[in-house]
């Protein structure tokens, strides 16, 4: 009985998300799809829009949303830690001690993880993944650029630019909508929830787009411990830091989630950026999405 149960959560939950990543794989290079091009898209248009559809539709209390903005952000500075002292206690050099703090924080919580917190939780949890899913972007957008800025030893003004993200302004924008008791045009609302509604099977293309360009994979001890903190930890301190915050059902459910989410393609743009070992950087990018296959099925069976 437990084996079915564990089969069909990997048949029903974790296979359809990782089903639109292959075809966004096999798609790319045969269609010559950018995949800048689509995330940026998404980047400045769908995820705005799924954000703002999302939290202007629903109905939350302010100090519920403010416990878990305070859970996950808290739950992610650990993770950052725990990246940092692990690279320390190993003595690697400054790059990838800054690379061990940017995947750590940096989880894949877009494409992967709305994803399947809809199929395994239902659509009610997306609202919270939701939040989740804006806090988490903002905080380890900043400590990714800050950990980069570190190695390279230049300053972390580029940290500034978190309060200009799209998701950010339609978070705030769908609170003030909420907080005003404001009627949107019924035309608003459907533009908006069309938009949201294409935001997380491009993403998941995106996401498959984007794996196809790697062109060095080369597993190494620390590919494999890197990506243990960040598919095995996060999910563990989420689950243990969740206690004193007394969140429970979706809430919970929602935040290990995210927490157990493979390291973020967007760690790879940074490392790029900043020229903080790219490669490793990249190579643990994929590793961990591949073997989020087996991991995210454990975690949604245990939960």
């Amino acid at each position: 009985m437990m084996l079915f149960e564990f089969f069909s959560i990997f048949i029903n939950v974790v296979t359809p998300v990782f089903a639109l990543v292959i075809i966004g794989y096999w798609a790319g290079p045969r269609l010559n799809l950018e995949a800048r091009t689509l995330s940026r898209t998404a980047y400045y248009v769908f995820i705005p829009a799924f954000v703002f559809d999302t939290l202007v539709k629903i109905h939350l209390e302010t100090s519920s949303a403010a416990k878990m903005v305070a859970y996950i952000l808290i739950v992610h500075l650990a993770c950052a830690v725990l990246g940092f002292l692990t690279a320390k206690l190993l003595r690697r050099p400054r790059e990838v001690v800054a690379a061990f703090t940017l995947i750590a924080v940096f989880g894949n919580i877009g494409n992967f993880g709305l994803s399947i917190i809809e199929f395994g939780l239902g659509k009610e949890a997306l609202a919270a993944g939701t939040i989740y899913f804006v806090a988490i972007n903002t905080l380890a957008f900043a400590i990714g650029v800050a950990a980069a800025s570190w190695a390279k030893g230049s300053g972390f003004g580029a940290i500034g630019s978190v309060v200009k993200t799209p998701g950010l302004i339609a978070m705030a924008a769908a609170l003030a909508v909420q907080g005003m008791r404001l009627q949107l045009p019924l035309s608003v609302l459907r533009i908006t929830g069309l938009l949201g509604q294409a935001m997380i099977p491009l993403m998941l293309v995106t996401l498959g787009v984007q794996l196809a360009a790697v062109k060095k994979f080369h597993i190494t001890g620390d590919v494999i411990i890197v990506s243990a903190i960040r598919l095995l930890g996060g999910p563990v301190l989420a689950a243990l830091l969740v206690i004193p915050f007394g969140l429970t059902g979706i809430e919970r459910g929602a935040g290990i989630l995210q927490a157990a989410m493979p390291a973020a393609v967007l760690t790879s743009i940074i490392a790029i950026e900043y020229d903080v070992v790219p490669d490793f950087v990249t190579t643990s990018v994929l590793f961990s999405t591949l073997a989020s296959l087996l991991t995210l099925t454990v975690v949604l069976w245990m939960m």
